[in-house]
């Protein structure tokens, strides 16, 4: 039976899709990270010593994909930043026509799976359209996490106290000056942590573009795989890698995390 009066409320929960971020005063996940870190590195070594064929073949084979991977998804962040970014101040916009815009084109897009986006844009479109594969995989995966970020703007901007709008306002500065010197500014702070959640798991979606014959490091497996008929030992090693990059990866972000936590 809940209580009335001064009881506290229950803390909204936030579950992010990109991997777990390591802190010090998290000390079971924290050392869950170096266990996992330091497992992956030690079993790709092992692997590669002790059976040179065919796991040290598979990481000669696999660097290509790696670095299609990287390119595909730095790609894919820096343009949904932009989508996200003009989403998010139209999330926020007094008007109604660019809100109601910006609001149904983020909850269209999230409502539709990354995978279906990334067949619409490339088969569908592509009866009138024809464009590379690789544009077509990071022009999707865009506009998909754009959706993503405009949500993660439109809460950083109204972190910021509106008294800091009055302020600014009130000495002159236009709506847009307002938005662009001191807003955004400080909004920036707060959005960077899930900003780096978000690269963590369009890192990890990054993968579904090998259906569309890009060469990213599942596609690259899958042709290794396809060629020599050694599927376990492939697919692990490529579980390995992302494991691995994706754990150096929230690494990062949470060195962010803290650094911005010891500014403020």
């Amino acid at each position: 039976m809940p209580m009335s009066g001064s009881a506290e409320k229950p803390k909204k929960v936030e579950i992010s899709e990109g991997g777990a971020i390591p802190k010090k005063d998290d000390v079971g996940l924290f050392t869950a990270w170096r266990v996992a870190f330091v497992g992956a590195i030690s079993i790709i070594i092992a692997l590669v010593y002790f059976k040179p064929e065919p796991y040290f073949d598979i990481i000669k084979f696999l660097p290509d994909g790696i670095y299609v991977t990287f390119k595909v998804t730095i790609a894919s962040i820096l343009l949904s930043l932009v989508f996200g970014l003009i989403a998010g101040l139209g999330r926020i916009s007094q008007n109604m026509f660019i809100n109601g815009i910006a609001s149904l084109y983020v909850e269209i897009i999230r409502g539709i799976p990354l995978l279906v986006q990334l067949f619409y844009i490339y088969f569908a479109l592509g009866k009138f359209v024809k464009l590379p594969a690789e544009v077509c995989a990071i022009i999707a995966m865009s506009i998909c996490y754009g959706a993503y970020m405009a949500e993660i703007f439109r809460a950083g901007i109204d972190a910021i106290p509106k008294g800091q709008t009055e302020a600014a306002r009130s000495l002159g500065m236009t709506s847009s000056q307002t938005t662009k010197h001191v807003i955004l500014p400080q909004a920036v702070k707060t959005i960077l942590p899930p900003v780096g959640n978000e690269f963590i798991a369009l890192l990890k979606d990054s993968s579904l573009v090998s259906i569309l014959a890009v060469s990213d490091l599942l596609r690259r497996g899958r042709e290794y795989a396809s060629e020599s008929f050694d599927y376990f030992e492939t697919y692990t090693m490529v579980a390995l890698i992302y494991l691995v990059i994706t754990l150096i990866l929230s690494k990062l972000v949470g060195i962010m995390e803290d650094k911005i936590s010891d500014d403020e």
